[in-house]
């Protein structure tokens, strides 16, 4: 128990720790009380104590024993720089008398003890050799206990590594003496023995005690093991039964269904009572059965450990779909064949992305074969059509022959020229110039048109919603779209029927009903719907495909849905088809809406001017296609324009910078060295005011971005008739100039 510093204060000390002129009897006391505490000290060693308790113990019979004011135990905890000390037990003194102080460190003072190189006592400490000499105090710090008499015993372990050390202190000089110090040696080395003794206790107690944890867990490992083993093969079962994307199944060796998970009874249609125990080749084509496909899986599987596959397969309902298979053989620890593991997936809408991928591969091929041949094919056109034109209007009106035989070619070069279009539409390889569209107004306009394409024994109905929303589309493209589908519903009602084009404003968002790969938002639909024979499932799935028909050679081209496929793809619209063999067919064309304006006013129509030019109307035709030149230039001299010509950029330039009067720039997109657009552009930079009219048989993007053609652009797209040359020419040079940019 460790002494109060106020009653060690009251004993008569001196400075060798014994008071003068004792008597035997005060020796005896002396005597007495040492070995009282010694006998304390030796209980505590000897006893079974935690450290903390030992070192407590000895710190306080110690300082009691040496009459120290107060004493202290530091252990050791030396860092790299040796200088780590921590406070362990203080007795004679509050352990606040420490706090505001660093601890010691491993000065010349201290040194010694920490490194269990001797004892250390001073009667006046503050004359000994090796005080003073650290900084920042040089001494003991302001406010720390007052210490004269100093006492330091280093405490070892069996090994010789120093636990710490045993310091004690008083105010006065001369209080510890050599007994003091061959006695703290002594108790020394016992603590150093405890130290040792309790940590061996300590790792003993704790090593018994896990070994006790372990004996006690040891058969709650094994039933917790065994649960987990149990839960194990549970999560497996639910993890089976939960997969709702893949049929998972056991086979007995001979292919019988022997366990069934809902992504099977999702996928089949089957639940587990009506297939657990029929064979698996339920699920096969009769062509694949009839094969023997089902066994040579299984013999596969046996004979390799596994079979995979991908082919179409049956469900419940008798639909069909594309699936990926495997079969796992299993096998007991024999070797014997003792079943199998079959797994299926649906790969029927994987299939057919990639199949819209190959689609988009096949139309990327025929937009370049179109695009290869539509410039020159195109060029070829505009000549044959022109002088068709010539020739007609040469002809002398009573001479029937001829003019027969000049609207059969006419006829024969205007099927070319609507087949190439339709290529470049199908191919969303056409120059398209939208416009804000009032749908409903677009349809009512058509009415004629559509009226004169169908027969007598087919009724027209117009179903338009009020308040349809309006579009951006290139409404001359629209119209064309619109006139093939009335095409292809005439040729499928040969004995007549019911012909509907109904309008309507549709808002695609989660709850929209099959929407495919459409995106969120508004659009307006058009729906074209028919009463006449209808489709099979093998017609529909190839009903966009160009070329593909089902008339007779000679009766079509196969393009018209493949150009309306394409055009409303180009558009950033979706076209759906719906059809029934014997119920007719429905073709909806979803464009989305314009929302930049709501309402856009339509200019009031006016008659149309006279497309015939004056003298002081100068055009410069620049055109790489000599036949093409000829017939622009002498139309246009024979509307009574002047006319000069160029077959290429730099000359068209010297022909400007010459020509101050030319009004006008018609040229071509596709010259060579600079093309039709860079033309422009360095024209422009001698001629602001300059009029521009393009003509191209192919655009490849020059005036166009995404299909669309920049604004400002006048196009005229070969081959181009006399008329439709004169009126554009017109128009360019009546209208204002826009700066194409």
């Amino acid at each position: 128990m460790a002494v109060k510093s106020e009653d060690r204060e009251r004993r008569p000390v001196t400075g060798t720790g014994i008071a003068p002129a004792r008597s035997r009897a005060s020796d005896v006391d002396d005597l007495t009380r040492t070995l009282d505490i010694l006998n304390r000290i030796g209980s505590a060693v000897a006893s079974q104590a935690g450290i903390d308790a030992i070192v407590q113990a000895v710190t306080d019979a110690a300082t009691e024993l040496t009459g120290a004011q107060f004493g202290a135990f530091f252990y050791n905890v030396i860092n790299d720089q040796g200088e780590s000390f921590t406070l362990y037990t203080l007795s004679g003194a509050p352990r606040e008398a420490f706090e505001t102080f660093a601890l010691p460190r491993s000065t010349r003072l201290f040194a010694p003890t920490f490194r269990g190189e001797r004892i250390v006592r001073a009667d006046d400490v503050l004359t000994h050799p090796d005080y003073g000499h650290a900084a920042p105090h040089f001494g003991m710090p302001p406010g720390h206990l007052p210490v004269r008499s100093y006492l330091a015993v280093p405490v070892m372990a069996r090994t010789g590594e120093v636990h710490g050390g045993l310091f004690f202190g008083h105010p006065r000089p001369g209080v510890f003496t050599a007994r003091h110090e061959s006695l703290i040696a002594a108790i020394a080395i016992q603590a150093g023995i405890a130290i040792d003794n309790a940590r061996l206790i300590d790792v003993a107690r704790n090593a018994q005690r896990q070994l006790r944890q372990l004996n006690e867990t040891l058969e709650q490992k094994v039933v917790q093991r065994t649960e987990e083993l149990h839960r194990s093969e549970l999560q497996f079962r639910q993890l089976v039964a939960g997969v709702a994307d893949y049929a998972i199944y056991m086979l007995d060796p001979q292919g019988h269904i022997a366990s069934w998970n809902p992504g099977a009874e999702r996928i089949k249609g089957y639940s587990a009572s009506e297939i657990i125990g029929r064979h698996f080749s339920t699920f096969y084509t009769p062509e694949d059965r009839a094969a023997g496909k089902p066994q040579t899986a299984l013999a596969i599987a046996a004979r390799e450990g596994k079979y995979e596959a991908e082919a179409w397969r049956i469900r419940k309902d008798g639909t069909r779909f594309w699936a990926m298979v495997v079969i796992d053989a299993i096998h007991a620890p024999d070797g014997s064949l003792i079943g199998f593991a079959k797994v299926t997936r649906d790969m029927t809408e994987k299939r057919a992305i990639q199949e819209q991928l190959h689609q988009s591969q096949k139309m990327e091929a025929i937009g370049q074969l179109t695009g290869g041949v539509a410039h020159d094919f195109n060029n070829l056109l505009t000549a044959i059509l022109g002088n068709l034109d010539t020739i007609a209007r040469k002809i002398p009106q009573d001479n029937g022959r001829l003019h027969r035989a000049v609207d059969n070619a006419t006829q024969g070069a205007e099927r070319a020229a609507n087949l190439t279009q339709q290529l470049l539409a199908f191919a969303r390889r056409q120059p398209l110039n939208p416009k804000p569209t009032n749908v409903n107004r677009l349809v009512l306009g058509m009415a004629d048109m559509v009226g004169r394409t169908l027969r007598e024994n087919i009724v027209v109905e117009n179903v338009l919603r009020e308040g349809v929303w309006q579009v951006e589309i290139d409404p001359h493209q629209l119209e064309s779209a619109i006139l093939n589908l009335c095409v292809n519903a005439r040729d499928a009602m040969p004995a007549g029927g019911k012909l509907t084009i109904e309008t309507s404003n549709v808002t695609v968002d989660e709850r929209f009903e099959g929407r495919g790969d459409m995106t969120f938002g508004d659009y307006v639909l058009i729906c074209v719907n028919d009463t006449g024979s209808g489709m099979t499932s093998e017609v529909m799935a190839r009903a966009f495909d160009p070329f593909f028909t089902t008339k007779a050679i000679g009766e079509g081209t196969g393009l018209g849905l493949s150009q309306v496929f394409g055009f409303v793809k180009q558009s950033g619209g979706y076209v759906w088809l719906q059809s029934e063999v014997g119920q007719g067919t429905t073709v909806k064309i979803y464009l989305p809406r314009l929302v930049a304006a709501q309402s856009v006013a339509e200019p009031i129509a006016s008659p149309p001017p006279s497309p015939r030019g004056s003298a002081d109307e100068v055009i410069l035709v620049v055109e790489d296609d000599d036949d093409v030149r000829i017939y622009s230039t002498e139309s246009l001299r024979e509307l009574g324009f002047q006319v000069l010509e160029a077959r290429d950029g730099p000359s068209a330039l010297r022909v400007i910078e010459s020509h101050p009067e030319v009004t006008l720039l018609f040229t071509d997109v596709g010259l060579p060295g600079i093309n039709g657009r860079e033309l422009v552009d360095e024209a422009r930079r001698y001629r602001p005011g300059l009029k521009i009219l393009f003509t191209t048989g192919y655009e490849r993007s020059t005036l166009t971005h995404d299909g669309r053609l920049d604004p400002g652009v006048e196009l005229l797209t070969k081959p181009f008739t006399r008329l439709q040359l004169a009126n554009r020419v017109r128009a360019v040079l009546d209208a204002g100039v826009d700066p194409l940019t």
